[in-house]
């Protein structure tokens, strides 16, 4: 198992650190480039379509690791062919999403063009029965499971797509959710082809990060992005299927909560300042990143307080499942305290810094 864990890894982070290069020579072919502007952090032209070397990266190690498990009848499945049906589900669904994406980054289509390759991609999900039917052993009436499971992979989707807004945050945060996800699949009975996804997954992203870190010198664009959250929305689906009891299933959402709580409050933020649904597509400036980079923080600093923040709830969400509510609460506690500490010093430090500064011009 870890051998092939082991691969999944290698493969996808070696294709996604050589195809990224091109990627950046393809922007600069296509104009796919990130112009800066008032609501973008970045102060010159970056390429933006950075995320297809992640998506041929994921796929790559996939392929090769269910041909090469399927040959030596190591994928464990009281029927294998099944799975292998869900997995080109989610092929499908990563082509007609990722093409969409790179349409958009390259034209800038709609918002409401947008959602609906996003609904078709997750229906086409649900007809090859990538789905959330059933939990503690309760089957879920159809048209419930429908929306539930439409409604979380388009969530997640918009959810990890939103919080790409600083360099390395999206890529970092998405890395950090999957080394947590991989950590409860591999311990909680999961199926092994949901372990080789969330691996093949954090390979590709690592494989991508050197060059979208701070300075960037790609960024991955909305064909990455969308796929990041398209991919672990549905990956955890197939995390969750074999063991689909309310605890599990909250795992994934606490996982992946710093993208959802932020989406959840910039509908509502939109909705109160619009005072409409459409005001929801509407940008702002009032995303986490924005609020702390607002603050005085850094690019660097924001975005290592926000992978602090993932790694928290990762870590609740581990305790949550094994150890129960009480001491993940409790872990939480601690964990605000040192991070409202952290923030008074990070403060500090900026203030004497920008201070120091003013007297070396003067």
């Amino acid at each position: 198992m870890w051998g092939d864990i082991a691969i999944a890894f290698l493969l996808a982070f070696i294709t996604a650190f050589v195809i990224t290069p091109y990627t950046i020579k393809l922007a600069k072919r296509v104009g796919a480039i990130d112009m800066p502007n008032d609501r973008r952090v970045n102060k010159k032209p970056i390429p933006r379509i950075g995320g297809i070397a992640i998506i041929a990266g994921f796929i790559v190690s996939v392929i090769f690791l269910v041909i090469s498990m399927k040959l030596e009848n190591k994928l464990l499945f009281k029927d294998s062919n099944q799975y292998l049906e869900k997995l080109i589900g989610f092929f499908v669904g990563i082509v007609i999403l990722s093409t969409m994406a790179y349409i958009d980054d390259i034209k800038s289509l709609k918002p409401w063009q947008k959602l609906i390759a996003q609904i078709v991609s997750a229906t086409i999900l649900y007809i090859f029965e990538v789905r959330i039917d059933a939990i503690n052993g309760f089957i879920i009436h159809p048209v419930f499971s429908y929306i539930l499971t439409v409604g979380w992979i388009v969530g997640i989707t918009n959810a990890v797509n939103l919080i790409d807004g600083l360099d390395g945050l999206s890529s970092g945060t998405t890395l950090i959710s999957c080394i947590f996800l991989l950590i409860i699949f591999a311990t909680n009975g999961s199926s092994m082809i949901s372990v080789i996804l969330i691996t093949a997954l954090a390979g590709a992203i690592t494989g991508f990060l050197p060059f979208n870190a701070n300075p960037a010198k790609t960024f991955m664009g909305d064909v990455g992005s969308q796929f990041l959250g398209f991919s672990l929305a549905v990956i955890s689906i197939f995390g969750i299927a074999k063991t689909v009891t309310l605890v599990v299933l909250i795992a994934p959402v606490l996982v992946l909560g710093l993208p959802i709580f932020d989406t959840i409050f910039a509908i509502i933020r939109r909705i109160k300042k619009g005072k409409s649904l459409k005001a929801v597509f509407q940008p702002d400036k009032g995303h986490l990143h924005h609020r702390l980079i607002a603050k005085g923080y850094t690019q660097k600093q924001a975005v290592i307080i926000l992978y602090a923040i993932t790694a928290a709830l990762g870590m609740f969400a581990i305790i949550f499942v094994y150890d129960g509510i009480i001491k993940a609460l409790a872990f939480m506690f601690v964990v605000a305290v040192m991070l409202w500490i952290g923030r008074a010093e990070l403060s500090r430090y900026n203030s004497d810094l920008l201070k120091s500064n003013k007297k070396d011009m003067e």
